[in-house]
């Protein structure tokens, strides 16, 4: 029985034995080994063996990066404001053994110097500065943290700054502050909006006036131009209606006294058409008494003598001269006359006319821009005339290229 006992103890012995001597240390963890109380050995990510009740592990150390996050701290900016700071540093052990001989917790030792930093960091900035300086406290903050854990054998990463809390009442103004900053942006562009659609409407009224003086000024030119061929066009016309009744009126003369010299009237005939005009004379409104001169015969009786030749029975007749006898021909002037009677359209007033219909039918959006500057008159080109009308100009000025007119003269009938 005391031999059973015996052998059971000397098993569990060796089994202690054994259980001290082995260990595993898993990967990204590192073991610090102590051997009789001093620092033996650092292993990581594999089976160590120890020496029994000689060698002991005196903390494992976890190689991967932490990330730590710290509660709000209370920080007092340069102007005297209490804010409330969250933060979070990312860190990672490089030399375990240092990290364990050479501080004590360097969790709460990192989590103190990043508040005593911050606070350093912080109170040198005011507000305004601090809101908007995230990237720069971020840096000092590294940098100093960095330099400090060196020896702990810790590397921070990163830190950055979470949360910035102003008090409530700060918060509250910034509020205000901001909400009026946006209403004078908005009142700003407004004006401005409303500036510029007054400019683009002053701008399009502009233009529009000026395109209508531009319209109007050539619709009056069109006109005027219109007119003066129309006047031309009208008096040419009267002209050869003027020679054409002129040519019947003498031609209608020419007749009559040619009737009149072969008829022979003699002093009856003519008393008895005198007596019959008068009744034609007397017809008009303004002749209410018409007297008949008592010497009327005597007259008739002078007119003949003076026109006429006494015959064998004493009558006086109307005899023709020798000379009037063959009367010469008028002078043929149908040459000069004939383009008073063309009736064909002139090719410069067609031309004129297509060219104010183009004008007319060209778009105002793709029309040339008009220039806003009065143009300098030495400069501008000469503008172009319609051609001057053949024919003589019936105002009393004569139409540039136009030659003078000579007065009318009624020549001799045209056969």
């Amino acid at each position: 029985m005391a031999a059973l006992i015996l052998v059971i103890a000397l098993v569990l012995l060796a089994a202690v034995v054994v259980f001290k001597s082995i260990a595993l240390v898993p990967q990204a963890e590192a073991a610090v080994i102590e051997r009789l109380g001093r620092y033996s050995r650092t292993v990581s990510g594999q089976l160590t063996f120890l020496v029994p009740f000689a060698d002991r592990i005196r903390a494992k150390v976890d190689l991967r990066e932490r990330v730590v996050s710290f509660p709000p701290q209370p920080v007092i900016t340069q102007d005297n404001l209490t804010l409330q700071i969250d933060s979070v540093v990312y860190f990672q052990v490089m030399q375990p053994q240092a990290a364990v001989y050479e501080i004590s917790n360097y969790i709460a030792a990192v989590e103190q110097l990043t508040v005593t930093t911050l606070r350093n960091v912080v109170g040198g900035m005011t507000l305004e500065e601090t809101l908007t300086s995230r990237d720069q406290i971020n840096s000092q903050l590294r940098g100093v943290l960095d330099e400090a854990t060196g020896r702990w054998g810790l590397r921070v990463a990163r830190v950055e700054l979470k949360s910035i809390d102003p008090p409530p009442s700060i918060q509250e103004s910034m509020e205000k502050q901001m909400k009026a900053d946006r209403e004078k942006r908005a009142m700003i562009l407004n004006a401005e909006g409303t500036r510029e659609s007054q400019i683009k409407t002053a701008e399009g009224s502009k233009q529009a006036q000026i395109l209508a003086a531009e319209g109007a000024k050539q619709s009056a030119i069109l006109s005027a131009e219109g007119e003066r061929q129309s006047r031309i066009l009208r008096a040419q016309g009267e002209r050869a209606a003027s020679y054409l009744q002129a040519q019947g009126q003498a031609k209608a003369i020419e007749k009559v006294f040619a009737a009149i010299k072969s008829g022979k009237p003699t002093p009856e005939l003519l008393a008895y058409q005198y007596m019959q005009t008068l009744p034609m004379v007397a017809r008009g409104d303004a002749n209410k008494v018409w007297l008949v001169p008592s010497d009327f015969g005597k007259a008739l009786e002078g007119f003949a003598k003076n026109f006429g030749t006494q015959g064998e029975d004493g009558v006086f007749r109307y005899e023709p001269r020798p000379e009037d006898e063959a009367p010469g021909k008028p002078e043929d002037d149908s040459d000069e006359v004939a383009d008073w009677f063309d009736t064909s359209t002139d090719p410069a007033v067609e031309r004129a006319v297509r060219a104010a219909e183009s004008v007319a039918r060209t778009p105002v959006d793709t029309a040339a821009p008009v220039s806003t500057t009065k143009p300098d008159p030495r400069n501008q080109p000469p503008q172009a005339v319609l051609p001057p009308q053949p024919g003589p100009s019936y105002g009393p000025q004569a139409q540039p290229g136009v030659p003078p007119q000579q007065p009318y003269q009624q020549g001799p009938y045209q056969q």
